[in-house]
């Protein structure tokens, strides 16, 4: 068990690890075996977050054609339908160079734009990718200094979820365009637990501590890509909050703070929801996504047909492909100052607020009037 732990609000939680790191831990484990013959009991990896993993193994077969294991999934004290399922990988030689990512029983298949993976590949995301290619790597050289050199030109590495099928019905992949079984993800291979009360309290903490250091301008990104994007940009990621799903939430208490500007850069798939009046931007709450693109298409004056491909789209990126194709006018600076007026309502319009809307895709998308005077005003590092 990885007993690593970490107290929120008054409550000591277990971190876990992510079904990228047992893909990479059970890829690992299979190479060794198939190189020596020998059965491994245990496997020792590295996380991108820089914790090593020290993991146990079960269902091992090897032989002279590939070898395969499987690792347990322990997400820690965070809710997760994947915990506890065994992910197996199964390895064998191929006459190809390079490394082959194939999707077994349970992994599920891109089959819409705008994900991270194009369409018709398995749903293992780049960062466990990149993982198991690491280890893959540091295995052969290991044998190398052992002597061993007659390696073949490259590997097929086949990563399977036996529950995966029916333990996706349960998650947003189908709605996501993968189908078929679970997505193999983790961008810092160890699950960090958060309960909704521990992470607001967090994210408030943070808007305190900027407060009480004389700042009253600052930055909300919803998540990762949003603190990237902004990066990218030259901002100055020390008054940036990363706020979550819970965009309502921090906005309330920025205004109760006394918090005099903001600028908000968030990815399309999230600050469209703040269009329609959605403060808490998770799935499991509401989405409405496709319908606030399809309403704002309309008033700019897209003809039927085009606004029934929007809705009919999958994903932001694909209802943004559409829109960009159609030329319909300035729609993203539009959509940028409906989410302003939105955030300016809800904070009584105490704080000036501006925004930046962009994709992974697309890159930069719109924004409100005067975003850029703020960018360059308020926030350059």
């Amino acid at each position: 068990m990885f007993n690593k732990t970490i107290e929120k609000n008054g409550k000591v939680l277990r971190y876990g690890y992510t079904t990228g790191s047992c893909a990479t831990a059970a890829t690992k484990a299979a190479l060794e075996m198939y190189l020596t013959q020998e059965k491994c009991e245990t496997v020792k990896i590295d996380t991108p977050k820089g914790w090593p993993l020290d993991l146990v193994l079960h269902d091992q077969e090897f032989s002279a054609a590939g070898a395969s294991c499987a690792v347990i999934k322990d997400a820690g004290d965070d809710p997760d339908v994947t915990n506890g399922i065994k992910i197996f990988s199964k390895i064998k030689p191929s006459d190809n160079e390079g490394i082959a990512f194939v999707g077994g029983i349970g992994v599920g298949t891109v089959t819409s734009v705008g994900l991270s993976i194009p369409i018709g590949e398995p749903a293992i995301n780049p960062v466990p990718r990149k993982t198991m290619a690491q280890e893959i790597a540091k295995v052969l050289e290991s044998q190398r200094l052992k002597g061993k050199s007659d390696f073949p030109k490259g590997w097929i590495v086949e990563i399977s979820i036996p529950q995966g099928e029916e333990l996706a019905k349960r998650t947003f992949n189908p709605k996501l365009g993968i189908a078929g079984g679970l997505s193999v993800i983790g961008t810092s291979g160890i699950v960090e637990p958060m309960s909704e009360d521990a992470l607001k309290a967090t994210m408030k903490l943070e808007l305190s501590v900027l407060k009480a250091k004389g700042h009253t301008e600052i930055i909300f990104a919803p998540g990762n890509y949003g603190k990237d994007f902004s990066e990218e940009l030259g901002l100055n990621l020390d008054v940036l909050i990363k706020t979550s799903n819970f965009l309502g939430f921090m906005l309330d208490e920025a205004e109760r703070m006394g918090f005099e500007k903001i600028l908000m850069v968030g990815h399309l798939g999230k600050l469209v929801k703040v269009a329609g009046g959605i403060f808490n931007t998770h799935s499991n709450v509401a989405d409405g996504r496709m319908e606030i693109l399809t309403a704002h298409a309309g008033i700019l004056g897209a003809s039927q047909a085009t606004m029934e491909k929007i809705m009919a789209s999958k994903t932001t990126d694909e209802a943004t492909d559409i829109i960009l194709a159609e030329n319909i006018p300035d729609y993203f600076n539009h959509l940028a100052e409906v989410v302003k007026k939105k955030a300016g309502d809800r904070v009584y319009g105490t704080i000036d607020i501006e925004v930046i809307l962009f994709s992974k895709i697309h890159g930069h998308l719109g924004e409100s009037k005067k975003a850029e005077k703020m960018r360059e005003c308020v926030c350059i590092h």
